[in-house]
């Protein structure tokens, strides 16, 4: 039983060598333009103009598809709406944004279409490192430590230039409030990166 399991598991480790000697494999870097918004009561329908850096893997899982997971640091941004003061009756009036940092992990699956055309989408997953709590009283938390979303866009590949446009929708409620109101984030990203 012990030589069967053994086989077996070489046999595996062996197949996987095998697709990863033949899968292409790049890294790169990407920065780009991360134009965002809250969608909720409390805050604004306009979009706020803000920036996103990151990395990027791609592999190659055949010649038209790839995974490509990626890490970026990205600032977001909304503003409040007049209905804030029911969410926060004490709030200072001068304190018109919400300021969010995250650092997101999306994993994309990547089609190549026609020419430099790609389509890609994905889950991404996004911890909040950081707020500006100038926009309530007393420091007080107003947002959950995460945050859940699905992407999905274009990318243009022209050797080793990347050019993207994507749509992030959030799924998950990022108020840390004790009220009804549910707060997701949204985002139009348009980035450049650059595979190595």
């Amino acid at each position: 039983m012990t030589q069967t399991i053994k086989t077996t598991a070489l046999l595996v480790s062996c197949f996987f060598l095998a697709i990863a000697s033949k899968a292409q494999f790049h890294i790169g870097v990407k920065a780009g333009v991360n134009a965002t918004k809250i969608k909720g009561e409390s805050f604004k329908e306009a979009f706020n103009y803000n920036y996103l850096l990151g990395a990027f893997a791609e592999i190659g899982v055949s010649p038209k598809l790839s995974v490509n997971p990626e890490l970026i640091y990205s600032q977001s941004s909304s503003t409040r709406d007049t209905s804030f003061k029911n969410v926060l009756p004490d709030f200072n009036k001068e304190q018109t944004k919400a300021k969010l940092n995250y650092l997101s992990i999306p994993i994309l699956l990547n089609l190549k279409l026609a020419g430099p055309l790609h389509i890609e989408a994905g889950p991404q997953f996004s911890i909040l490192t950081s707020t500006d709590k100038d926009l309530l009283e007393n420091g007080k938390e107003a947002f959950k430590g995460g945050d859940f979303s699905m992407v999905g866009g274009v990318q243009f590949q022209f050797s080793a230039l990347r050019v993207s446009g994507r749509y992030v929708i959030g799924l998950s409620n990022v108020s840390d409030l004790p009220n009804e109101e549910k707060w997701k984030n949204q985002a139009i990203q348009v980035a450049v990166g650059f595979a190595l």
